[in-house]
């Protein structure tokens, strides 16, 4: 079976799944980024099927990048300008050609983490 990369979103300051943001997937290749795919979040804070899919996948550095600035504005959590996140990048390596990788984000209007997720 070949890899494939999924994500989701939590957000933590309302307890619930971040519905309707924007994530973008970039591969990465020395100075030069790729843009692979462009999603939104579902209802269960997820994208509708991988991000990359078992098709496209190869092993490489990516990244994706989070649009929380216009989900945060959108549900009602900031109206700052600028606001203290807007783009979340992060950037990771896939090195197992067979593996899922899933890089989940939590987030909340000053704060955010991720990990390898399952």
């Amino acid at each position: 079976m070949a890899g494939y990369l999924t994500t989701h979103v939590l957000d933590t300051a309302r307890g619930c799944p971040a519905e309707g943001l924007k994530i973008t997937l970039y591969e990465i290749t020395g100075d030069t980024r790729r843009k692979l795919a462009e999603t939104e979040t579902n209802s269960d804070g997820r994208t509708n099927s991988p991000i990359l899919p078992q098709e496209s996948f190869k092993v490489g550095t990516y990244e994706l990048i989070f649009s929380a600035g216009d989900y945060l504005r959108s549900s009602g959590q900031v109206a700052e300008n600028p606001l203290f996140l807007d783009q979340i990048p992060i950037r990771f390596g896939m090195s197992d050609p067979e593996a899922h990788y899933h890089v989940p984000l939590l987030l909340s209007p000053y704060g955010y983490s991720t990990y390898r997720g399952s």
